[in-house]
């Protein structure tokens, strides 16, 4: 059966669409993925793509999407997968997320395919219920194939989940492996926000055996206080499998007691925070 810590891509043998059993969804998330060479143009030290390289996708063949999807939902619709693939208590869908083994708004075919996954859920009676997700590192927010696919996210009442882990150049460089200023992602961060409704998600760990400091904490908070207004939320968590990527041994998870008090220093600004330690 799937499990929380178990996201493998490969599933049915399906090129673009793979189920998984998220913690932070809260049950079966119905993954997208445009990303199948293995290529981000970030690295980020955790990460669990295997063989991760630089750079974007191949050209994505919507039709063979467009099949696989309508296989998943009519087996997790009409069938019997989520007894026979599913744990008891996590036997519901919850969204379907364009996320993947690379940055999902590299594809050419972006915008496309969020229209072809809207006309999928449409038919398949999921709206509004079930989300539609974009995770991304928001380094394409200003491509206007982009812009245009949040627009139909949001249209769609889908959200977007957009990769703040540090707030510092240094950090960024550390953990993202990308010279992106703060002051640039706070800038993307706005303009997605405007576009879609939009989510920060913040992986939170310790890096050479170091939580990070308190330079990196509060730049972090300063970073959300001028966003609060515009942002949803935070989806703030911690490891939950292993990083594939040669700084592995680097990494590590931080006590549930550190991550809570972190969590609750955001709250502090009157932003809402959802905690997976």
């Amino acid at each position: 059966m799937l499990t929380t810590t178990d996201h493998r891509r490969d599933y049915s043998g399906f090129r673009y669409v793979y189920p998984v059993v998220s913690r932070r969804a809260g049950g079966v998330s119905v993954g997208i993925n445009l990303n199948p060479n293995n290529a981000c143009n970030w690295a980020c030290v955790y990460c669990q793509v295997p063989n991760l390289s630089r750079g974007g996708p191949p050209p994505i063949d919507l039709a063979v999407l467009a099949s696989e999807l309508d296989a998943m939902l009519t087996d997790i619709v009409h069938g019997d997968f989520m007894a026979r693939e599913v744990p008891d208590g996590a036997r519901r869908l919850m969204d379907i997320a364009f996320s993947g083994n690379g940055e999902p708004t590299s594809a050419a075919e972006f915008a496309d395919a969020v229209a072809l996954v809207i006309g999928a859920m449409q038919r398949h009676h999921l709206l509004p219920d079930v989300k539609l997700r974009l995770i991304t590192n928001g380094s394409l927010i200003h491509r206007e194939d982009v812009q245009r696919g949040l627009a139909g996210i949001a249209d769609a009442d889908g959200e977007v989940w957009f990769k703040i882990d540090r707030a510092t150049a240094a950090g960024i460089a550390a953990v993202n492996k990308t010279s992106v200023s703060p002051a640039k992602a706070a800038e993307t961060l706005a303009r997605c926000a405007e576009l879609a409704p939009t989510w920060v998600q913040t992986c939170w760990f310790a890096l050479d055996g170091q939580a990070p400091d308190e330079a990196e904490k509060t730049a972090y908070l300063v970073l959300l206080q001028t966003l609060a207004q515009k942002i949803r939320g935070v989806h703030l968590y911690g490891l939950a499998r292993p990083s594939l990527q040669p700084e592995a041994a680097r990494i590590g998870r931080l006590p549930v007691a550190e991550m809570s008090a972190f969590a609750d220093r955001i709250r502090a600004l009157g932003i809402e925070v959802s905690l997976n330690p």
